[in-house]
């Protein structure tokens, strides 16, 4: 024991004196907290629209300037042609054309329908299928204002009608960064420690002092943990930072309990620290180490249901999915910080990370090989 003291005296000592690694271990996670959450945006705004009026009637006067003042459309201009709109897609400034024919004002009255044409430039198919749908529920909107001008609603109503009526519940106001927060929260945790811990021992083999190590009388197990145990103190430190801003800037108050929260955490901790430990044992230089370690952790991300909903993917991803640590951490995050949900919601989450995590750090340590 006391020798594993002064190694975690020595780690934080060497982690103090470096201003830079410091600055990029706590500085970057809060700046990236700061910023990402608001931009990384689900809603879907300054879609430019082109539009081609032949009726140029008050009809459709009216719709036009319905659609441009909902606050998701931007003229992008008025055309003469069909062909004139769509040279301004393929120069990429616009995304959706709105042809009004002819005689549409004159047709709606009379005949009480008239058709629309639109356009949509697909290369963004986000933006193409959001823009559209935004743009298709303005005009029917527009739609059945027509309508109420028209004809007066009957007193009771001989056609039976559904109403109904939705409740959000857990972010009740839709607010996307009630969402993004504690997952890019996950995120900035996974990085850190995965990436400073397979470099910290790396570092070792670079400088020589590893061989130094190896042949004095510590053990391979207090070697390792005098390797690990800053950083998982580190990775708590920064979830609890990552907690206050997400209290004090987005206003986010965990409806669960911290206690629950934080053991999760550290089981979580010690597997990340694990992965880390087991990338150093196959790199041997820190570049080696952070290139292994950005593969991997970019297809964490990518796959943690951060973006897209685990569910949506296919069966085959979805079962890798669950071999990644960080997938489990996203959804007990979020279910204790959004719905409140206690440590039995989440035993089976635990259950998982700790076998990963037993898998790991036993895979590394059998991998690390101690000279003598």
């Amino acid at each position: 024991m006391r020798t594993l003291l002064f190694l975690l005296q020595k780690e934080f000592r060497q982690a103090l004196r470096n201003r830079t690694i410091l600055r990029m271990i706590f500085l970057a996670p809060v700046i990236q907290l700061l910023i990402l959450p608001l931009v990384a945006n689900y809603e879907v705004k300054n879609i430019w629209l082109s539009v081609v009026d032949h009726d140029h009637s008050t009809y459709s006067q009216k719709m036009i300037s319905k659609i441009l003042s909902s606050g998701y459309f931007k003229l992008a201009g008025y055309n003469a042609s069909y062909n004139e709109a769509l040279k301004l897609i393929e120069a990429d400034k616009a995304d959706v054309i709105l042809e009004i024919p002819e005689g549409f004002e004159r047709n709606l009255i009379r005949e009480d329908q008239q058709k629309l044409f639109l356009a949509v430039n697909a290369i963004n198919g986000v933006k193409a299928s959001v823009g559209s749908s935004y743009l298709l529920s303005i005009i029917n909107d527009y739609n059945d204002n027509i309508r109420l001008l028209w004809k007066q609603p009957e007193r009771y109503n001989p056609v039976p009608v559904i109403e109904v009526v939705s409740n959000n519940w857990y972010n009740p106001h839709l607010k996307y960064f009630y969402l993004m927060v504690p997952g890019i929260l996950v995120m900035l945790v996974t990085m850190t420690a995965a990436i400073q811990s397979a470099l910290n021992i790396v570092r070792e083999k670079e400088l020589g002092t590893i061989e130094q190590i190896n042949v004095t009388p510590i053990k391979k197990y207090q070697f390792l943990l005098g390797k690990l145990i800053p950083f998982w103190v580190i990775g708590v430190l920064i979830f609890t930072v990552g907690l206050l801003i997400a209290r004090l800037v987005y206003g986010i108050i965990p409806l669960g309990n911290l206690g629950v929260l934080y053991a999760f955490l550290s089981v979580y901790l010690v597997a990340m620290l694990g992965f880390g430990l087991l990338i150093s044992t196959y790199a041997d230089t820190q570049q080696q180490a952070m290139s292994i370690a950005f593969f991997f952790i970019m297809i964490f991300n990518l796959m943690s249901g951060l973006f897209t909903p685990i569910d949506s993917m296919p069966g085959w991803a979805q079962m890798i999915t669950r071999l990644f640590p960080i997938s489990y951490f996203i959804d007990v995050v979020r279910m204790i910080i959004l719905k409140g949900s206690g440590f039995s919601d989440i035993t089976h989450h635990i259950i998982a990370v700790l076998i990963i995590g037993i898998v790991l750090n036993t895979w590394a340590v059998w991998n690390y090989r101690k000279t003598s």
